[in-house]
């Protein structure tokens, strides 16, 4: 379990570490265009490579896997440390965020092998814990290193931790049973999957921004998409081992679920991605005191998430705590839409408390729901897709999220009259900042809380659609679990009763 923590601390703490270091590296690297691949990069690698890595453990056994998984991420950590511009550290992020899914995927099959489904949610809520320990720590650790050290040490963090993490999986993970090597990889599969959601993300990404909607890029991404995934359905639909089981998506609450998950990823990351912006170049707080001032946030997401789950176990009641928690999420980003130059640090603290409460109560509960709605033979698929969806919702709120911040930034300095500082904006640093003439300091603050503003608006709206979607989940019974002794019965699929769906 010490091992297994510190690669899921690892995997959690990578994002968290990077935010409050961005504006730094935007400033040294350049190319403020690429600001959100940064995040999205390491994320969309992680969605990707999560099924892989599954089905490379049926083959080949949990140990070696996850040992190859943490040796691939402690790589793409020192090549982002080495990186000399924006397009190589994006690319080498992408090979991080491969080695990240091996580890978040690793740590989950290995408990699912090693304890009974009986004991399992203790060792589970261990993991649980990890989230919001790397939300809290994670901002301080990134603003003290870009502070004091180097936002290169962001990701030369990894590798002492990491190397831990390989001895002692190495050695205690002995035991594990060899790979059968008997299951199929999914290959066809997984590549239309690659194809779709990287054509998808580029087209948010580059939309409106580097090419209009109607150029013949965003036209053919657009074409490539689609065609991607209407052929991924069809190969998924007859593969007998299909890393993305389409059956699953036949239960209404699975989905509805699913949707809350892509919702909560969405709000979540646009949120931390960004704020650091905002207190930074507006607020004027350093790094480390940006990631200090996301604090509130994270520690309401630990205390609701504690609280949501205790009061769950107790009364096998939860269908209130998505929607009430999408509603906080609504008010809470809301509420940042609202801030401005003269907006203090106590008042945007209280709004993340807002902001955090309202994702406690969405992110235990849309697993739950998720997982109660399976049956046995598909809890590990179905839990994947419900974090492969979170993944994607989270992949496209950074980039999405990230093309309006940065195109009303630049916009706003234009509108200004500011056209040397717009194109000075992809260098800027909050030191530089500070040391411009008050004018044009105050005008490149304005641009700023304009972009975030507008970020925050659009979070919002989407964020309604959470509300929308919990409304339609039905309270169906908290199951029990079996211990892993017990042979499962054949299951044999039935379509369920109206009240159950």
């Amino acid at each position: 379990m010490s091992g297994l923590v510190i690669a899921m601390l690892l995997a959690q703490l990578d994002n968290m570490i990077v935010a409050p270091a961005l504006p730094t590296i935007v400033g040294d690297l350049g190319g403020l265009e690429h600001l959100s691949w940064v995040t999205t990069g390491y994320i969309l690698a992680t969605t990707i490579a999560t099924p892989i890595w599954g089905k490379l453990g049926d083959l080949f056994g949990r140990r070696v896997t996850f040992v190859a998984a943490v040796a691939l991420f402690l790589v793409g950590s020192m090549l982002c440390g080495m990186a000399h511009n924006m397009a190589e550290l994006v690319g080498f992020r992408a090979v991080q965020g491969l080695g990240a899914g091996g580890l978040i995927v690793g740590v989950l099959s290995i408990i699912g092998e090693m304890i009974p489904p009986r004991d399992r949610s203790r060792y589970q809520g261990v993991m649980m814990a990890v989230m919001p320990v790397a939300m809290i720590g994670g901002p301080l650790i990134g603003g003290f290193i870009t502070d004091h050290l180097s936002w290169r040490w962001a990701f030369y963090v990894n590798l002492p931790l990491g190397i831990v993490t390989l001895v002692v999986s190495w050695i205690t993970l002995a035991r594990l049973p060899k790979g059968k090597g008997k299951a199929k990889i999914d290959w066809l599969g997984t590549i239309l999957l690659s194809i779709w959601i990287t054509s998808l993300v580029l087209i948010t990404t580059w939309g409106g921004t580097e090419y209009d909607w109607t150029s013949p890029q965003i036209l053919g991404l657009t074409a490539l998409t689609v065609v991607g995934l209407v052929a991924f359905l069809v190969v998924e639909s007859r593969q007998a081992e299909p890393i993305m089981p389409l059956r699953v998506f036949r239960n209404r609450n699975f989905v509805l679920a699913g949707g809350i998950a892509f919702i909560s990823g969405f709000a979540l990351f646009g949120a931390i991605g960004y704020l650091p912006q905002y207190q930074q170049f507006v607020q004027g707080s350093s790094a480390t005191n940006s990631g200090l001032l996301l604090m509130p946030m994270m520690a309401a997401v630990m205390v609701v998430s504690i609280l949501v789950g205790n009061v769950i176990s107790r009364t096998g009641r939860y269908r209130v705590f998505p929607i009430v928690g999408s509603a906080l999420v609504v008010a809470g980003m809301f509420l940042f839409s609202t801030v401005d130059l003269h907006t203090s640090k106590t008042v945007t603290a209280l709004y993340m408390v807002v902001l955090g409460a309202g994702m406690g109560g969405i992110m235990q509960t849309s697993t739950l729901i998720a997982q109660n709605n399976l049956e046995m033979r598909d809890m590990g698929a179905g839990t994947g897709v419900s974090t492969f969806l979170r993944n994607m919702g989270s992949s496209l709120g950074v980039s999405i999220l990230g093309a309006i911040y940065a195109n009303h930034l630049t916009g706003s300095l234009s509108q200004a009259g500011g056209a040397q500082a717009s194109g000075e904006v992809s260098s800027m640093t909050p030191a530089a900042l500070r040391a411009m003439p008050a004018a044009a300091r105050e005008m490149f603050q304005n641009a700023v809380t304009d972009g975030i503003g507008s970020l925050f608006v659009w979070g919002s709206a989407v964020a309604v659609l959470g509300v929308v979607v919990a409304l339609f989940v039905r309270h169906v019974p908290l199951r029990g679990s079996k211990p892993a002794a017990e042979p499962e019965p054949a299951v044999t699929p039935a379509t369920p009763e109206p009240a159950a769906v």
